[in-house]
């Protein structure tokens, strides 16, 4: 009789004879919820890369990680995007994509945990991530069949590897220990599972690699950007003042370098327009719709101007604020071969992402103010983030109310008829720009030397001009600063001063005057509704 062998644990079965089984070197996998977690991350993030890929050949400006976060701007509070630009400022865009992969990586993660419990659960759950794609697709103005094909595609990719691989996870959770040997604890689960598992995670990091070569080489924007070379201005920008830089260390330059220009839009990823491509209509309430390509806005009388455009959502004393030398061609004259129609008070301009900005038609068809379609920037084509190939320039009016990035049409229209974007979150819809000024030197904390210590700034009122600036040192009376020579009214002004301090800690404060010698208010205001009011003090200890 052959000898028989004792059980080794729970679900195995005596077996003898000579057609005994090979007996198996591992045993049921130490923590499966953890390796199931580890799964379902795996899978959620390559169905994501299985939609950016798809996305770098069938929709390269717009994939399911940018509808996602493009309608989390557009549906997230006003308070809660202040709160984002006040803590992130410019990397508010980064943190908003950190955040959606930390909530993608807890959706995988629970994915994979369901689905081991409970058979089809986490599957369902996977499927979510092409859902919410495919619903944030369904917000963006830029929705094509590419790119419903993205989401779908992401939520297929997902929902498969869900189901295969905690498939094999749980079959081998369920099969118990070896079938003979004592029992091995804590074991990881067997190759075969560990090689599926190693194998998607790899092709997810190839995946990645190869959606980030193919979408760089389906966007041709950049190329055609550098490829292109602007006409040299019909009307040359105001000469630079004697006396408009005042050469003090720390003091912002009188014109802002590209690189260093503040960005603040709602596009997560940069849209890429091509120049060939690109017309700009002109509809709604005029005599005359028409349509503009790029060669027909090359080939007008281009003028160049120094302009300071200015965010909303600076607060006082704030860096979202620059000043650049645009090249573009005036917005009345293009209004004027439309014809606005009597009754019509506004202008909605609208971005090839879908954001649109009201402006006061007045300030667009007024004579005296050069509201801009900008071509140019600092003596190049715009740079892909502020707007290339055109966007507008409106002395005067905060961003959100003219600043319109990658501008694909303009809508005569009034203030009754149409809502902008940032008018349906609780903004203002006229932005006219308010007086301020900023302490660039010393900065906030600084440490000095007791005695005379210069201090210099920035100060601005758009297309009003400033006429003074003050400083006070703790509670002492106001005291003129020298200011700089402005290059027009449209650009902000360098300001300069020296005060002689104590050791000790002290307080400086700044306030400007615009052309009515009226100075800006001291009272604090939020950015919301339509611009931050207050004075910029800064507290530093002389020593």
């Amino acid at each position: 009789m052959a000898a028989s062998h004792p059980s080794s644990g729970p679900g195995s079965a005596p077996r003898a004879g000579p057609h005994a089984a090979t007996p198996r070197t591992q045993g049921t996998p130490a923590r499966p919820g953890a390796w199931a977690a580890l799964t379902g991350l795996v899978a959620a993030f390559a169905g994501v890369l299985a939609g950016e890929l798809v996305a770098a050949f069938a929709s390269p400006s717009l994939s399911p990680v940018t509808a996602v976060g493009g309608a989390v701007v557009d549906f997230a509070p006003p308070a809660a995007k202040d709160w984002a630009v006040a803590v992130f400022g410019t990397g508010d865009k980064a943190f908003l994509v950190a955040s959606i992969g930390i909530l993608l990586a807890l959706l995988g993660a629970a994915a994979g945990v369901a689905e081991l419990r409970r058979p089809g659960v986490g599957v369902a759950l996977a499927g979510a991530i092409g859902a919410v794609g495919l619903a944030a697709v369904a917000t963006r103005a830029l929705a094509t069949p590419g790119a419903w094909a993205c989401a779908l595609a992401a939520g297929a990719v997902a929902m498969a590897l869900v189901r295969w691989l905690v498939g094999r996870l749980r079959r081998e959770a369920q099969a118990g220990p070896p079938a003979s040997g004592p029992p091995v604890r804590g074991a990881l689960p067997r190759r075969g599972f560990l090689r599926a598992l190693t194998g998607t995670a790899a092709a997810v990091a190839l995946g990645g690699a190869v959606a980030a070569v193919v979408r760089a080489a389906a966007v041709r924007a950049t190329a055609a950007r550098d490829a292109l070379r602007l006409p040299a201005p019909a009307g040359p920008a105001e000469a630079v003042p004697a006396g408009a830089d005042l050469g003090v260390p720390g003091v912002a330059p009188l014109v802002t370098p590209n690189p260093d220009f503040y960005r603040i839009d709602t596009a997560l990823v940069v849209p890429s327009v091509e120049p060939a491509g690109w017309t700009l209509t002109v509809t709604g309430l005029v005599e005359r719709p028409l349509t503009l390509t790029w060669d027909e806005l090359l080939a007008q009388p281009l003028v160049a101007r120094h302009v300071t455009l200015a965010c909303v959502s600076n607060p006082v004393g704030g860096d979202l604020v620059g000043n650049a030398l645009w090249l573009g061609w005036p917005v009345r004259e293009l209004l004027a071969r439309a014809g606005p129609l009597p009754g019509a008070d506004m202008v909605l301009s609208r971005s090839v992402d879908g954001f649109t900005a009201s402006t006061p038609l007045e300030a667009l068809t007024d004579p005296g103010r050069d509201a801009l379609l900008a071509v140019g920037m600092n003596g190049e084509p715009l740079p892909p983030e502020h707007g290339f190939p055109a966007r507008l320039v409106v002395p005067g009016l905060y961003g959100f109310v003219s600043a319109t990035k990658w501008v694909s049409e303009l809508k005569v229209t009034t203030f009754a008829e149409d809502l902008a974007y940032w008018s349906t979150r609780g903004w203002s819809e006229r932005g006219p720009i308010k007086t301020a000024s900023r302490i660039d030197t010393p900065r906030q904390g600084a440490r000095v030397a007791a005695g005379t210590v210069a201090v210099g700034g920035v100060a601005w009122a758009q297309h009003r001009g400033i006429t003074a600036v003050e400083l006070r040192v703790d509670d002492g009376a106001w005291q003129p600063a020298r200011l700089g020579a402005g290059i027009s009214t449209d650009t902000w002004y360098q300001w300069a001063s020296e005060v002689k301090l104590d050791p000790g800690t002290h307080r400086i404060t700044v306030r400007a005057a615009d052309e009515t010698g009226a100075f800006q208010t001291d009272r604090t205001a939020p950015p919301a509704p339509d611009g931050a009011t207050g004075h910029h003090t800064i507290t530093i200890e002389a020593t």
